[in-house]
């Protein structure tokens, strides 16, 4: 792969060796991930085989191309077309374009190499970060007994969560997996619901199963859960239990009030690791009741073995429309009376160990 020299002062040429799929993944669907480098920073895009001419300011052409070489780089470092498929995706198009400012393209190479650091261990052997956040995430899990994960709708917190446990349990570093979610309706009623406790609860952790039968089948969920290797709880029942060499997970934690964060936490058993997640823009505890997600970093910012990890718009990795979405509503809030704390900009905080 090589660079030529500018042409002119706001013209040059980049070459990329035509290596099939993996170039026309690059280039995306009807070359959508050419148009939103344009659309991102001001240039024209002409594109022929291997060959990429780039116009506009020399900046921006020198960012385009960055962009472009990271991304291609990440689809030579792929395992799979599958992979590929994974990696070049509008979110992470979107990713690179705004951490080009100011970087060279060796740093954006080094930056998209970085991104293929964690591989699971799951069903799908391709599944790792697609964002430098989720990177962080994931490495933020691996070396802390209890990691917080918070950020937007969308941002793979939950998803990478449980992929993670699936891969500490495939790889017998735990015994078994826990999930936890509270039981709280998203602002509405649903009155009573028919059946014994296990079905009553269902509908809250449906998203957890979704996960489970997506990482490791159906099948294989179904003996685990039977099995009680996996355990999936409302957090009401977790008062009194120890939880010894477990993997953790408690999803929803903005549903949760001081008192149930403080209960939970102090579940954690030796040999264990945890996981928490949620979204403090989508509190659904009723009467205006605080919730414990939002304050448990005051409380335990300096405990060691603790990490925080935050997300934003750009970790979206669901339809392209969603990442709009939460940037609108963001927009929104931000002109509207604070309710609540606002997020640092740090990706990642990792109290003294």
């Amino acid at each position: 792969m090589s660079r030529k020299e500018n042409v002119s002062a706001s013209e040059l040429s980049l070459e990329l060796p035509a290596a099939g799929k993996k170039l026309q993944y690059l280039c995306g669907p009807m070359e959508s991930h050419l148009r939103e480098i344009e659309k991102a920073l001001r240039v024209t895009i002409q594109h022929r085989h291997g060959t990429f001419r780039i116009q506009g300011a020399a900046t921006d052409g020198e960012r385009a191309a960055a962009v472009l070489q990271a991304l291609y780089g990440q689809a030579r470092r792929s395992l799979s077309l599958e992979e590929v498929q994974l990696v070049v995706v509008e979110n992470t198009v979107k990713s690179a374009v705004k951490k080009t400012a100011g970087t060279t393209a060796d740093a954006m190479a080094d930056d998209a190499k970085s991104l293929a650091v964690t591989h699971l261990h799951t069903r799908k052997t391709a599944l790792k970060a697609r964002t430098p956040n989720q990177q962080a995430y994931l490495d933020a899990i691996a070396t802390h007994d209890i990691t917080f994960g918070v950020g937007p709708a969308g941002t793979g917190k939950t998803y990478l969560a449980v992929a993670m446990a699936v891969d500490a349990l495939e790889r017998d570093a735990v015994q078994r997996i826990v999930l936890v979610r509270p039981a709280v309706e998203a602002g509405e009623r649903l009155g009573f619901l028919p059946g014994d406790l296990a079905q009553k609860v269902d509908p809250y952790l449906r998203p957890l199963y979704d996960a489970l039968y997506d990482l490791l089948g159906f099948d294989k969920t179904l003996r685990l859960l039977e099995r009680q290797t996996i355990e999936i709880a409302p957090l009401a029942y977790m008062r009194g239990r120890t939880l010894n060499g477990a993997f953790i997970i408690l999803d929803e934690a903005q549903n949760t009030t001081p008192e149930q964060m403080k209960m939970f936490l102090t579940r954690v058993g030796f040999g264990a690791k945890v996981v928490v997640t949620g979204d403090i823009t989508q509190i659904d505890l009723p009467g205006g009741q605080r919730s414990g997600l939002i304050e448990v970093e005051t409380i335990l910012r300096k405990v060691s073995g603790i990490a925080f990890s935050y997300f934003t718009s750009v970790d979206v990795v669901r339809h392209p429309v969603v990442q709009r979405i939460v940037e609108a509503y963001a927009r929104h809030n931000d002109g509207a009376p604070k309710r609540t704390r606002r997020l640092p900009n740090t990706a990642v905080k990792v109290s003294h160990s």
